[in-house]
């Protein structure tokens, strides 16, 4: 059964309309604002121009657009009119976003200006018949034909309610950060959004209507999409949206510029924050009264130097592209530095061995996941679906304890784990002491093989700015030395490697298997 009540855009953004909440804010960037009212009009002028540029209920349009206002207005557009909007990652590299445009069949493209010119081989290639071009600054300088203006495409004369769906009906696509091989398109359906919203938005954060979101995290990320879209829109609250690439001197500006009370970022972001002179209380903002982490997980001491230099906790989670928002996470009145937290209300979770049986607690297992946002499933990827969505049961692919408390604890990705004289050894323990010593930003931990050919932990270190480099090996001896005292020494890493940077993906997590292939 379709009705409008399941399309998304009426809960979101119609609602609000409906209760008089039209006058609030929902949107800020750089430059300009947007009601809930503006967003509800601007949004049918996008649908409208997208029923009139003869593209059906269905088809796929893809947003590679930059953090502004635009991008929610082409997103529920696209939902407004039944069509599915597929944000992509605008860090990517041109052929990798090309291949989304052609797996995905887009029917149309919507593109931030700034990253027009390093596409136009890959559209010149795939002959895409419809280029809309919005500028970050809300000008309208002529694009290079056949190409058109934002604006312009929002000039159609509004037709129509919107398209009436069933909450299970596919609302829009993610794609996957395909660190370990292609992107794979993550199809998910119109209740998923309220569903996210309802668990971890309300029951975790408790967002208000009077609050304000700042999430470092893009709109193509899941994690992001949530931060600054879900979130807020369920209560009718507001959110910065920052186009540019979240240094720390571009977030602390933002905090400072627009006070926002919820502050959503990643631990690498939050390692560089820490080490910048200019933090201080409440990082900028004196009304923040709440950070979120995910992505990867939080070093337990850069949640515990946020607690002491800006004067809030950090709560840590976990989620997933499959699973659209976090599901694992500590709590504003439960936080657990070192720990992933519980279990999000609405969701259950298992630690399975290889035999698909409950592991004893403080025993590694893969983490499985059942809950109300769980993907349909990947497109065009059979095999990879079934191994990844069985039954009501997702499988995350990383490993995890939990303990009798019921406390989760992450020990690394599956095929990150070591076993070092027959033990597993999680490379993310290994990596959480050396980022303790005041010498190291960052560290990723693989398995090397010794002279006897067997596996031990080897290191890979990125150096703050401000440590010594003149002495090398005793650099790495105090680095060993510190990993001993506060883990198994068994655990230690044989060898350090210091780099300048570690191999990231686009989405910012560490590409280990570049780190094991030399």
């Amino acid at each position: 059964m379709t009705d409008l009540a399941g399309n998304a855009v009426d809960y979101f953004i119609d609602r609000h309309l409906r209760e008089g909440r039209g006058d609030r804010l929902a949107f800020a960037d750089p430059w300009r604002s947007l009601t809930y009212a503006e967003l509800a009009a601007a949004s049918a002028r996008f649908a409208a121009g997208l029923r009139a540029a003869g593209i059906e209920r269905e088809r796929r349009i893809a947003l590679v657009m930059l953090d502004t206002i635009d991008f929610p207005i082409a997103f529920w557009g696209a939902l407004r009119a039944g069509i599915v909007p597929v944000p992509v990652n605008t860090l990517l590299p041109a052929d990798i976003t090309g291949y989304i445009l052609g797996d995905s069949r887009a029917a149309a493209l919507v593109v931030s200006a700034p990253l027009l010119a390093a596409l136009r081989p890959e559209l010149d290639r795939l002959r895409l018949g419809r280029v809309i071009v919005s500028a970050p600054d809300g000008s309208t300088p002529p694009p290079p034909s056949p190409a058109l203006p934002f604006e312009r495409f929002l000039a159609t004369a509004v037709n129509g309610p919107p398209a009436g769906c069933s909450p299970d009906e596919v609302a829009f696509w993610l794609y996957s950060s395909g660190s370990t091989g292609a992107p794979k398109g993550v199809r998910h359906v119109h209740s998923s959004l309220k569903a996210t919203a309802d668990t971890y938005g309300a029951k975790v954060l408790g967002i208000r209507p009077d609050d304000l979101m700042f999430s470092v995290a893009k709109l193509f990320f899941a994690y992001g999409l949530g931060n600054s879209m879900t979130f807020p829109m369920a209560v009718g609250a507001g959110a910065i949206l920052l186009p540019d690439r979240p240094t720390p001197e571009a977030v602390l500006a933002t905090m400072r510029r627009f006070r926002p009370t919820i502050f959503a970022g990643v631990p690498t972001l939050y390692a560089a924050l820490l080490a910048d002179p200019e933090l201080g209380p409440s990082a900028g903002s004196d009304r923040l009264r709440l950070s979120i982490s995910a992505g990867e997980p939080l070093p337990e001491h850069i949640g515990r130097r946020w607690r002491v230099i800006v004067g809030s906790d950090i709560l840590d989670g976990l989620g997933s592209t499959e699973m659209l928002h976090i599901f694992l996470s500590n709590r504003p009145d439960d936080v657990r530095y070192g720990t992933t937290g519980k279990p999000v209300p609405g969701y259950e979770l298992r630690v399975l061995d290889d035999a698909g049986g409950d592991v004893a607690p403080g025993e590694p297992g893969e983490l499985v996941v059942a809950g109300p946002s769980a993907a349909e499933g990947y497109w065009n990827q059979r095999d990879k679906s079934r191994r990844t969505f069985r039954g009501a049961w997702t499988h995350t692919g990383d490993t995890y304890t939990s303990d009798a408390d019921g406390y989760y604890r992450y020990c690394g990705r599956s095929d990150d784990m070591l076993k070092v004289g027959g033990i597993w050894v999680s490379p993310f323990e290994v990596e959480e002491a050396l980022i303790g010593h005041s010498a190291v930003l960052e560290a990723a931990v693989v398995g090397h093989p010794d002279l006897d050919g067997l596996i031990k932990p080897m290191a890979f270190v990125v150096l703050q700015q401000s440590a010594p480099r003149d002495e090398p090996l005793a650099l790495m001896e105090a680095l060993q030395s510190h990993v001993k005292e506060r883990i198994e020494v068994w655990k230690h890493p044989r060898w350090i490697e210091f780099r300048d940077s570690l191999p990231k993906t686009a989405t910012g997590k560490i590409q280990r298997y570049k780190l094991r292939q030399g």
